[in-house]
């Protein structure tokens, strides 16, 4: 059990380090919003491709590949490594121009497979869940959607930092009003949301100690089955969602038709087959694309 922090140490996080990191932050952030989108995109790539590498998150992301691509070369995941510092890069330099990613349409920056799937979502009088993962650049998603029509309220971690908390919420803010933290009260504010005909995106693909223990590249990841929770409780159509790079700071997404969700009359049991469905998916389109996934994550217990 970790031990509590003295209150020293917990004056110089709030006061010194928080500071520290927001005023890097907004410095980054500044930078890249005077650059244009490509160039933007592309000196956050080489700043995460060069610098990602020596950080000490690559000791996880070479664990978590060498377990799940147990056959490839050393060579193949040092390959994968680069590439998902390069797209991690790119993705914090593209936040500034979210609203220009977002651009669907003759012209536009991103391309979406399966529109009228959105419009359905959009005009059907119900609420509605959009299910993806930490893929490319998966801020677009919620972008494209208000481009389409389709309001989605994001639900996602608040970062430990109030200050980046408040700078990421803000750039959010070009696909969406609503954002709601996790947490007891994000819940309770994401079902009435839901229950008065709101959308939400979900990304599925973070640990969640108290989730429930789901099959994701051969072993089990504690995984939170609250998309599939929501969508049997209240009767909503969940579309497992993907976004792919495809090269620089242009992007497809891809709305699958909704996931055909299990009505056995065991809760438990067609949760977790469902979450089961979602998750092979994911691993999917990963194994596809392996250098566009967050492998960073603390996904699997050691």
């Amino acid at each position: 059990m970790a031990r509590p922090r003295s209150p020293v140490r917990r004056w110089l996080t709030a006061q010194v380090s928080h500071p520290l990191e927001a005023a890097l932050a907004y410095a980054f952030v500044g930078l890249f919003r005077v650059l244009p989108v490509d160039a933007a995109s592309a000196l956050g790539g080489w700043i995460g491709r060069t610098v990602g590498p020596l950080l000490p998150g690559t000791a996880r992301a070479r664990r978590n590949l060498t377990r799940a691509f147990p056959d490839k070369a050393p060579g193949d995941i040092d390959r994968i490594i680069r590439g998902m510092w390069d797209n991690l890069g790119r993705t914090m330099a593209e936040y500034p121009h979210l609203r220009t990613l977002g651009t669907v349409g003759p012209g536009g920056r991103t391309e979406v497979v399966g529109a009228e799937r959105i419009a359905d979502l959009r005009d059907d009088g119900k609420a509605g869940l959009l299910v993806s993962g930490h893929l490319a650049n998966w801020e677009i998603q919620p972008v494209a959607s208000h481009a389409l029509g389709l309001h989605l309220a994001l639900v996602y971690r608040a970062p430990n930092n109030p200050y980046v908390d408040r700078l990421l919420t803000r750039l959010r803010g070009a696909a969406t009003a609503t954002q709601i933290p996790k947490g007891a009260e994000g819940a309770r504010t994401l079902i009435r949301h839901l229950t008065k005909g709101g959308h939400a995106g979900l990304l599925i693909d973070q640990k969640m100690n108290d989730g429930i223990p789901i099959p994701f590249f051969g072993r089990d990841a504690m995984t939170a089955p609250a998309a599939a929770q929501l969508a049997l409780r209240l009767g909503l159509p969940l579309l497992p969602t993907r976004t792919e790079r495809l090269g620089g700071a242009h992007f497809r997404i891809t709305v699958l038709p909704p996931l055909d969700l299990p009505a056995t009359g065991n809760r438990t049991a067609d949760v977790r087959d469902a979450m089961v469905r979602l998750n092979a998916l994911l691993e999917a389109w990963i194994r596809e694309r392996p250098e566009e996934w967050l492998w960073l994550h603390r996904r699997w217990p050691d």
